[in-house]
């Protein structure tokens, strides 16, 4: 089986020999914002949001909750790594080395067969850009941050760190301070783009930590659904990743943000996502956190508009070595909005899956609607699973559900399966996907197929 497993695995834990253009020092001070700014050839008012928010980090405590971060050492991350490459609207115009990487994470093909554009980033910088030309003719601006910035610089201004501003915690000033990367999407008035955009991460070194930021407005009566996936080689320091995702979706507009995230088990994974929905809007949010040695990610959506909705589906997955503390925020600010929760977790091998949520409907939102649904699985007597789900009503005039089970595998169940003919990994394997499945069919069928098969090895890894 460990045979088996090691070939599965190679096709995400493996490191490429690439040439850098350029690599900063580990740690963060101003000198190295100024280094990281220049080589972007940025605009000076990106610099100096830059430097406000060094100064925020600088004087702001560590957050009060969520994983043990001790063992993570900012003065040993490196935050930026430019490759020796350019920004490429062709595959063929990637050097060779960075895109076998891409074809053995099967990125190309996955574009060729059922995305829109895809976006793709090595270590700190985007290599691969393109949409198809008919949404282009559309008017949708599908680029990556840079580019966005020097291009469209009054509309970046806008939304950029807008929802999530530096002072919203340590790692938010952290991101703001050195972010590199990410992409920045504009859905026209009434577009609806076919197929989805992806975004692809990457890191590849050592030591490094990787901060893009995704920037998304959806203006009135579009419809996106935008993915998100990311990986990278084990290794036997820490890598960190603190990047961000804003959402505007505008009156009548719908975006769905699905993630597939699978970093390597010596990464901290500290991300922010959050989005603001006006009237008649809707924001879905399709989590799968497989990767990572520690996890703190909470997708938020602020329903600010009357009549808009919300929809959360995540499943966590904690095994060997892993802490996952992860979970969703709902803000009902505005009459007859509506919203539902969907989180799953699975703990195995002593994993932690744990679950911190924020309902929140405010004396505004009035014939507010929302069901929140917590559900943990835990496959053995070694792993832990908790919930904090915290439920705060300012009106009596709101509909709210919640439940929350807490469960261990049924040996029943396994053995059931297993005088059918299964192991006991495959008998486990089928509870599991069981378990997830209304998660999973909310995927498109590539990734759900992908989402299936990372959770068969994790399975087979941990009991293996």
């Amino acid at each position: 089986m460990k045979e088996r497993i090691n070939v599965d695995e190679s096709r995400f834990d493996f490191k490429n020999k690439v040439d850098y253009a350029y690599k900063s020092a580990p740690g963060l001070n101003e000198e190295i914002i100024r280094e990281i700014s220049k080589n972007k050839a940025e605009p000076k008012w990106m610099l100096k949001k830059r430097l406000e928010a060094l100064k925020i980090f600088q004087s702001m405590p560590e957050p009060d909750f969520g994983v043990d971060r001790s063992q993570l050492n900012i003065d040993k991350i490196v935050p930026y790594i430019r490759p020796n490459a350019g920004k490429e609207a062709s595959w063929e115009e990637v050097p060779e080395e960075i895109k076998e990487t891409f074809e053995r994470l099967g990125i190309p093909e996955a574009e060729r067969k059922a995305l829109a554009g895809v976006g793709a980033q090595y270590d700190s910088e985007v290599v691969y850009q393109h949409i198809r030309k008919e949404l282009e003719d559309l008017g949708v601006i599908f680029l990556d941050m840079e580019t966005a910035v020097k291009k469209y610089p009054d509309l970046v201004k806008k939304y950029f760190m807008k929802l999530v501003p530096a002072s919203d915690h340590k790692y938010a000033a952290l991101h703001g301070a050195i972010w590199s990367g990410g992409s920045f999407v504009y859905i026209p008035e009434n577009v609806k783009v076919p197929l989805p955009l992806q975004a692809y991460f990457r890191m590849n070194l050592a030591g490094m930590g990787q901060f893009e930021h995704t920037l998304i407005i959806a203006d009135r009566g579009s419809e996106l659904h935008f993915i998100e996936g990311c990986s990278a080689p084990r290794y036997n320091v820490h890598n960190l990743h603190a990047g961000m995702v804003e959402i505007f979706v505008m009156e009548g507009a719908k975006v769905r943000y699905s993630t597939i995230q699978n970093w390597s088990k010596n990464t901290f994974n500290l991300n922010t996502k959050r989005a603001v929905v006006e009237a008649d809007g809707v924001m879905e949010w399709v989590s799968g956190s497989l990767g990572s040695m520690k996890t703190m990610l909470y997708p938020a959506t602020i329903l600010k508009g009357r009549g808009s909705k919300a929809n959360h589906l995540a499943v966590t997955y904690a095994g060997v070595g892993q802490v996952m503390d992860t979970g969703s925020k709902v803000i009902h600010l505005a009459p007859d909005t509506s919203s539902t929760v969907d989180a799953r977790s699975i703990s195995i091998g002593g994993g932690w899956a744990f679950y911190r949520g924020l309902l929140y409907i405010s004396e505004r939102a009035k014939n507010a609607k929302s069901s929140v649904e917590c559900s943990a699985l835990m496959l053995d007597n070694e792993s832990k699973s908790d919930t904090v789900p915290i439920i705060d009503v300012r009106t009596e005039q709101a509909d709210i559900g919640h439940e929350a089970r807490i469960g261990r595998i049924s040996e029943d169940q396994i053995f059931y399966l297993m005088t059918r003919g299964l192991t006991e990994v495959e008998a486990k394997a089928m509870i599991v996907r069981g378990f997830m499945e209304p998660i999973a069919r909310e995927l498109p069928i590539e990734y759900a197929v992908e989402l299936n098969r990372l959770i068969n090895l994790e399975i087979e890894s941990s009991i293996g």
